[in-house]
């Protein structure tokens, strides 16, 4: 059926639009037009605001869910609903670094997630284990490892949707990283003690971004530009930032967002199974996991993912960076889109595209969201 969004502020590219209607036949937007089509069924947003729905590239559960706990396509729904009510359209969930029988798991239950057509499962972020141990943060130390010649089979055997792989450039060669880009993986660095120059090796070799930037990473300083400032300078390298006033100051956000632009900043939640359910306690691979004051930590105090949404975090963007609508909404679906390289299907309004879409009243609540052209309403 063909419907047509009207009395809406589309959020356009250059900015918001009013008196535009959004004409969605099936799963993609047919037009964009000042007088919607005969036949057509309305649908009145009221004066609300009409966004590309949200990307989020790292998610690690939500909905009383952690994915690496239940790998299996109910968890993926259940992680999926759980994000839909803040904005989110289109995630991949994310495995914190752990043995390769789970990995080998997830990405089987991605496939066949994507196979049945569950709402926004773009593919998997797997981060870890090949990791560096003084940066783990919150991963277990018994398991991370180097990568082998022969563990590439198993990180490129995704057979639908995009794979992203979080390494550290210590845990693999330059080599290796190509072999996993020439192989259709996207690769981002994280959780590392890479100096400038080793960072610098693997953006050449095909790395296309980092992870949680300043979080987890060799930092910058004046004669040490480390990971940070590697990611910084490179004009062409993406990078995640959690956006919570939790893992990096707003002053950092701002520098972060001057220095790359809306165009290569791209926003992250890193969240819990917490997020959208009444859970504030939960295990992680045998720890405890606590949330207070907005933040997720175990026994000693090491932060353990996020409470963070992405309309929370599209919110945060704009208060603490001085960003403008638009710029938040490059962050948080354009730039991701991008960087996953589904930047012709999916993270913006315009004719052709998939119909993933959210509109978000002035207090920044959501209100509803279509993916695919399938419609969910929250209020």
């Amino acid at each position: 059926m063909t419907i047509a969004l009207i009395n809406g502020r589309v959020l356009l590219p250059d900015g918001p639009r009013d008196g535009l209607s959004v004409v969605v036949d099936g799963p993609v937007i047919a037009s964009l037009s000042c007088t919607p089509p005969p036949g057509a069924a309305l649908i009145d947003l009221a004066g609300a605001l009409l966004l590309p729905g949200f990307i989020d590239v790292q998610v690690n559960g939500g909905g009383g869910v952690l994915f690496n706990d239940e790998p299996t396509v109910t968890g993926m729904q259940a992680i999926g609903a759980a994000h839909r009510r803040y904005g989110t359209t289109g995630f991949l969930p994310t495995l914190i670094s752990d043995d390769l029988d789970i990995v080998a798991r997830a990405i089987a239950a991605v496939d066949q997630a994507i196979a049945a057509g569950v709402p926004g499962v773009l593919g998997i972020h797997i981060e870890g284990p090949f990791l560096a141990e003084r940066r783990r943060g919150i991963h277990r130390a018994d398991k991370l490892r180097s990568l082998r010649d022969e563990d590439i089979a198993l990180l490129t055997s995704v057979k639908r949707g995009r794979t992203l792989l979080t390494v550290a450039p210590e845990a693999v060669t330059p080599a290796q990283i190509r072999r996993l880009v020439a192989a259709g993986v996207v690769v981002a660095l994280g959780h590392s003690e890479a100096d400038y120059e080793c960072t610098r090796s693997a953006f050449a070799a095909g790395a296309r971004g980092v992870t949680h930037l300043f979080n987890a990473m060799s930092g910058f300083a004046h004669r040490a530009p480390g990971m940070a400032g590697a990611a910084l300078e490179n004009d062409k390298a993406f990078a995640g930032v959690i956006a919570d006033g939790h893992h990096i100051h707003p002053a950092a956000l701002r520098i972060a967002v001057k220095a790359k632009g809306a165009d290569r900043i791209m926003l992250v939640t890193d969240a819990m199974p917490s997020v959208g359910s009444d859970c504030r306690e939960f295990d992680l691979q045998g720890r405890r996991i606590r949330l207070s004051q907005g933040t997720l930590t175990d026994q000693a105090g090491t932060l353990a993912g996020s409470h963070l949404t992405m309309a929370g975090a599209f919110a945060n963007v704009i208060e603490q960076a001085g960003v403008s609508v638009e710029e938040a909404s490059r962050m948080a679906s354009a730039t991701p889109a991008a960087f996953l390289g589904l930047d012709d299907r999916i993270g913006s309004i315009a004719p052709g595209m998939q119909a993933d879409l959210v509109v978000m009243h002035a207090d920044g609540q959501v209100l509803a969201s279509w993916i695919s052209g399938v419609e969910e309403r929250f209020s």
